[in-house]
């Protein structure tokens, strides 16, 4: 009943309409009930609405709605680019690349830093627009945010170490290099998931690089990306090194930019579907690609686990962002000799994960990004309960808030074995061997990441080598840093970000070979 109150609470707040300016300032007021006890108080940051072409904010009299999960109410009217702006910005990239690329390392280095610390600098307003855009608890949009600078400390630091080789020639009179050389322009697309720290994962390596990048951020939540622009030009980053196009149609768009042979490289994260048609649109200009698509994390919980660390960590690797994650566990396998010992400690510490209030600072569950995402709980939901599954709790969807919710006895062909969850919807099940736990791991076209949990050294190298995918998880829950890459096979993706490995994605090899006179 309190989840209902607070609903209706989000539901019932009247905004003051946005000014029809550049910049947006919004504050909410109305007569709000104590479930909703920081709505209220919280504030829209200033963000821009205009696309960022050229070092120029360039206001369209086309605009689309950008709408808030947390009251469904408008946020903001953005310009809305389409294959006309995708023309400027490519131009204004290949124009500033042949200076961008000339910069020293240094020089780019020392703007990176100076955008980190804009972005520590206004740390709070931007975890704010994070939550007033997805819907994101604040605790973890701060988190998020933390993430953010620390991957931009970290390459404009790794940029310092872009080094080539000499090698040995069988002619004295010969000298052979490697150079690494940025590869050119690049198209980045961003999911709606971590409106920061996916741009800044992306972003800071290319510009590192010395590469340009034309961003075209998830159409739900433009405003974010839009911020860390502004902040990269107060940073000093020259006009053409990063544009931002929002578009509410962003297929024409990017057909244009994929067939442009002056972008040499796309970077995305999103659906595998739709990192599939881009793959094939690369290919007539043959674009180097980096894919982050979707995941489908298996979770294996051994009988000599630590039950009590590994029910925490697995909490938080499944309601994180609402299950909102391409990394987040959808389905937990437990041996079964430790099956109900389990679960009844997994039921407990479910019954305290709240939902509610993003803006509460103990809130652990917000509102689905979307009516889509809710229907998509639902029809999972109902698919595997007309399978003959067991709810052991939860099942409960009001508005675009969803109750954790953990699902037993399902059949195999319940779609949530099948489809990536993205929501607080966990089937478990039981395994009796190694092999058994790894067969129905692997038994996905998805190999993002995975997590197991024990305390056997030899099983954790033994599992961990097993799985079919990029990132692995041993008695962790949170495995993704800085510093490591981040990526997935089979059907989820191509390439990597993070550490030296995302840096090199914007790198080419450049060989050398000197005739000395």
């Amino acid at each position: 009943m309190a989840l209902l109150r607070f609903i209706h609470a989000c539901a019932t707040v009247s905004p003051i309409q946005p000014a029809p300016q550049e910049y947006l300032l919004w504050m909410l007021f109305g007569n709000v009930p104590a479930t909703a006890h920081r709505i209220q108080e919280n504030f829209m940051p200033l963000a821009p609405t205009a696309a960022f072409i050229d070092g120029c904010w360039t206001d369209l009299n086309t605009r689309f709605v950008v709408r808030s999960p947390v009251n469904q109410q408008t946020l903001a009217e953005v310009s809305d680019c389409g294959t006309r702006e995708a023309e400027a910005a490519v131009q204004a990239a290949t124009v500033a690349f042949a200076t961008w690329r000339q910069n020293t390392v240094y020089q780019r280095a020392a703007i990176l830093s100076r955008w980190a610390e804009l972005i520590q600098v206004h740390a709070e307003d931007l975890a704010h627009l994070i939550t007033w855009e997805m819907g994101k608890p604040i605790r973890q949009s701060r988190a998020e945010i933390k993430t953010a600078v620390a991957l931009a400390r970290w390459y404009a630091e790794e940029c310092k170490r872009i080094t080539g080789e000499s090698i040995p020639s069988q002619f004295p009179n010969k000298r052979l290099q490697i150079w690494k050389v940025p590869v050119g322009p690049v198209f980045a697309i961003t999911p709606w998931n971590s409106p920061i720290s996916m741009v800044v994962r992306k972003i800071a390596p290319a510009l590192a690089a010395g590469c340009t990048v034309i961003l075209k951020p998830d159409e739900q939540t433009p405003l974010s990306a839009l911020r860390l622009a502004e902040l990269w030009a107060e940073a000093e980053g020259p006009a053409g090194t990063l544009q931002v196009l929002p578009s509410s149609d962003p297929a024409p768009l990017a057909e244009r930019l994929m067939a442009d042979p002056r972008i040499a490289k796309l970077s995305f994260t999103g659906s595998t579907v739709v990192g599939q048609k881009l793959y094939a649109q690369g290919s007539s200009t043959i674009k180097r690609l980096s894919l982050e698509l979707g995941g489908h994390a298996p979770v294996l919980i051994f009988a000599d686990a630590d039950i009590d660390a590994a029910v925490a960590m697995t909490i938080h690797a499944k309601f994180r962002y609402a299950g909102q994650s391409c990394v987040a566990a959808n389905r937990l396998y437990v041996d079964e000799a430790i099956l109900p010992e389990f679960t009844a400690h997994y039921l407990e510490a479910m019954s305290h994960l709240k939902v509610g209030d993003p803006f509460a600072e103990d809130t652990d569950i917000g509102p689905l990004i979307s009516e889509v995402a809710v229907q998509k709980f639902k029809a999972q939901l109902q698919d595997a309960m007309a399978r003959g599954a067991r709810l052991l709790c939860g099942g409960d969807a009001q508005g675009l808030w969803c109750s954790p919710t953990l699902l037993a006895d399902l059949d195999p062909q319940s779609r949530i074995f099948h489809e990536e969850s993205f929501s607080p919807l966990l089937p478990i099940q039981g395994f009796r061997s190694e092999a058994e736990a790894v067969a129905r791991a692997n038994d996905t076209p998805y190999g993002l990441a995975a997590y197991l949990w024990t305390r056997d050294l030899g099983r954790a190298y033994r599992i961990a080598e097993a799985l079919q995918c990029g990132i692995v998880g041993v008695n962790d829950g949170a495995p993704a840093t800085p510093q490591a890459p981040f990526g997935g096979s089979k059907l989820s993706g191509l390439g990597a970000e993070g550490g030296k490995w995302g840096l090199e994605e914007y790198l080419q090899l450049h060989y050398v070979s000197i005739q000395l006179p």
